[in-house]
């Protein structure tokens, strides 16, 4: 089913919290929400399911407007962060009170429940009480309970952020497998965290200061953001002020050659690039500045080399001799891997 946002704006107490969101999630397709606190993302999903109303615009959910409908009328599954789970039920309990709810009949409740349980890998745990499980075991609870109502639409609200790293990235393993499993299940995915959205969406929406800044894949919001702030929130980025000059760009004095058909000579503009396709030593576009920090990464060494006035960020593969800080160095980086962006775009 799909989900669709019609200009929706959303205010609270006069505060402008989401401006005229125009967004669509196609039937199966899992979006993410992405972008930092404040941004707008979790009032989007609330719209969606019928917990703030919009001040303006409409939501609709498979072509049928919603947006006056209560949340119980909507037909959506939901799983935000703290997992709400009952805490004097069983987990089997949990999982049935959606389907409970709803009126659904006792045969019915209990295969679905079976269902839910085992595609989550809780199975074994149906007759313990929430208390009795781990952090990860009761957000797998708190998805089969959503799972269980067989929703059109699964809403997840930072769903992970409660869990430790090796959790989440368990948690992340499971829920991309749901989504193979449940292909026709659309799925709206609110995180402030990019490896969640790079490893679980087909498009993300970049959310800053109530507005949507970007939407695309993952694959193109990295490798050809649309402005400077897509471009530091998705992936992280070296973003250095230019000149448009001829055959590429003036960066400290020096002339980078990147592709400049669609820019104005003279005009200023942002080369954006991945930390990790600057090289160090000797190549094309090279430039040479002073290491100001080097952290290890374990695979990789981080280093930030003042160029001029601006710190450039290069990930390299682990050096057995890495450079010392107020050693100079040489950079370089390829043409087609570096974007060039309008200076000046609005972040919001």
């Amino acid at each position: 089913m799909s989900i669709r946002f019609d200009s929706v704006t959303v205010a609270y107490d006069g505060d402008l919290v989401l401006d005229s969101l125009d967004l669509t999630v196609e039937p199966g397709e899992v979006m993410a929400l992405l972008g930092p606190s404040g941004s707008g993302k979790t009032t989007a999903l609330r719209a969606v399911a019928g917990f703030v109303r919009p001040a303006s615009g409409r939501v609709f959910l498979g072509g049928r407007d919603v947006t006056d409908l209560p949340p119980y009328r909507r037909g959506i599954g939901m799983v935000v962060q703290q997992y709400a789970l009952f805490p004097h039920m069983r987990v089997d309990e949990n999982v049935a009170f959606g389907l409970k709810a709803r009126g659904t009949a006792r045969s019915e409740v209990r295969r679905r429940v079976g269902e839910a349980l085992e595609m989550t890998g809780m199975a074994g745990w149906a007759r313990r009480h929430p208390r009795e499980l781990s952090g990860g075991q009761q957000q797998r609870v708190a998805i089969a309970r959503a799972l269980a109502i067989r929703p059109d639409v699964l809403l997840l609200d930072e769903p992970l952020s409660a869990l430790d790293a090796q959790l989440r990235s368990g948690m992340l393993t499971e829920l991309a497998r749901l989504h193979r499993e449940l292909p026709e299940v659309s799925m709206l995915y609110v995180t402030h965290d990019q490896i969640e959205a790079l490893t679980l969406a087909d498009r993300i929406a970049v959310m800053d200061r109530a507005r949507l800044q970007a939407c695309g894949t993952p694959q193109e919001l990295y490798r050809a953001p649309a402005n400077e702030f897509t471009a530091s929130f998705v992936g992280g980025a070296n973003l250095l002020p230019v000149t448009v000059g001829s055959g590429g760009v003036e960066f400290a004095g020096a002339l980078v050659k990147v592709d400049t058909a669609e820019a104005v000579a003279g005009a200023r503009a942002t080369l954006c690039v991945r930390p990790h396709l600057v090289g160090l030593g000797a190549g094309p576009n090279q430039l040479t500045g002073v290491v100001r920090e080097i952290q290890w990464r374990g695979a990789t060494h981080r280093l930030y080399v003042k160029v001029g006035e601006h710190d450039v960020m290069a990930d390299v593969s682990e050096l057995r001799n890495p450079p010392r800080r107020g050693e100079e160095v040489t950079l370089h980086l390829a043409p087609d891997d570096a974007v060039l962006l309008p200076a000046g775009v609005s972040h919001g």
